[in-house]
């Protein structure tokens, strides 16, 4: 559970910062309001995916001990690790965009596989809260 809850707060304060380097980096650099860049999605990607969703799986993990399923493990680390990927892959092609450089189909890719990853992930949430919702009640000692 600290483990979630200390994750949840890091995304926070990503996420916070990655607005505040999106309106820094563009008008340092001149780049036009208004004018599309991948720098700008950073900020709702990490605060959502990150922040959220993880606050929400704390919650989670506190009505029905998620983490006693071995396959919450696997879920929050492939889970993070996709989302730093992709958050990544945003900020590279953003700033690209913003500098006026050419980008490559490797980011594409990249964030591809940042993506399966956040799915992959969210599978794993799924099933590892089916298997906490289902699990066959203790029997209950009657006197």
């Amino acid at each position: 559970m600290r483990k979630l809850f200390y994750a949840a707060f890091a995304y926070m304060l990503v996420g916070v910062l990655s607005g505040l380097f999106y309106r820094e980096f563009t008008k340092a650099n001149g780049f036009p309001e208004g004018q599309f860049t991948q720098l700008g999605l950073v900020h709702t990607h990490v605060l959502v995916l990150g922040f959220v969703v993880l606050l929400i799986v704390l919650l989670l993990e506190k009505a029905f001990a998620l983490s006693e399923s071995r396959l919450f493990g696997w879920f929050f680390w492939i889970y993070n690790a996709g989302l730093v990927l992709t958050s990544a892959m945003l900020v590279w092609h953003g700033c690209l965009t913003v500098l006026g450089r050419e980008s490559s189909a490797m980011i594409s890719g990249i964030a591809g596989l940042g993506h399966i990853l956040l799915s992959a992930g969210m599978v794993l949430l799924f099933l590892a809260l089916r298997k906490r919702l289902f699990a066959p009640k203790p029997a209950v000692a009657s006197v």
